[in-house]
């Protein structure tokens, strides 16, 4: 009978979960709902950039990188909001000027990592081969596909890390003083 005590126990509501994807979702399961609402506001922005990029590229004849440029500014605008009041909105408020100025500057760097995969597409490869290299196709792929998923990553840690702050993450301790034999 107490074996059926002990199971009816382990199975009741207020019982810790058990078992390896338990503990998992315990401790990652904060970072996997910040990840996805992450990725919904990065999708809407994706579609914004993407839709911008496009009209400037074919309508307005803007140079590839200019076009990406002010496709990204535009995106991003958008994203900080979805950000700032929706992914890490339960984490401590820091600014919003110090908040919009690092969210801005790690934008920069994540553009810079999706105008680098650009130039090389199009401009690099593009003098090889221009024909399949300077393609809207081309352009689109290196911009909004690898230049997206490596600047997605990348901003995704920055903004974790130093912009949108939690308030329950552990203070750095000061470095005690090393204590040596003979002392």
């Amino acid at each position: 009978m107490s074996a059926t005590v002990a199971d009816d126990e382990s199975s009741s509501p207020s019982a810790p979960p058990t078992g390896m994807v338990a503990r998992l979702r315990g401790r990652f399961g904060h970072l996997i709902k910040e990840f996805g609402k992450f990725g919904i506001v990065g999708g809407i922005a994706f579609i914004v950039d993407l839709i911008i990029f496009n009209l400037l590229i074919s309508n307005a004849g803007e140079p590839p990188l200019l076009a990406k440029t002010i496709s990204t500014v535009i995106a991003a605008t958008l994203a900080f909001v979805g950000n700032r009041f929706w992914t890490w909105r339960h984490r401590e408020r820091t600014g919003m000027r110090r908040e919009y100025l690092l969210y801005f500057f790690f934008n920069a760097v994540g553009l810079g990592i999706g105008l680098a995969c650009l130039g090389i597409s199009h401009y690099v490869l593009g003098s090889f081969w221009p024909g399949v290299f300077q393609t809207t196709l081309a352009d689109n792929l290196s911009a909004q596909i690898v230049g997206t998923a490596f600047g997605t990553l990348f901003r995704f840690w920055s903004y974790r890390r130093f912009v949108f702050i939690d308030a329950a993450a552990p203070q750095i301790p000061s470095a005690a003083p090393m204590v040596t034999k003979g002392d």
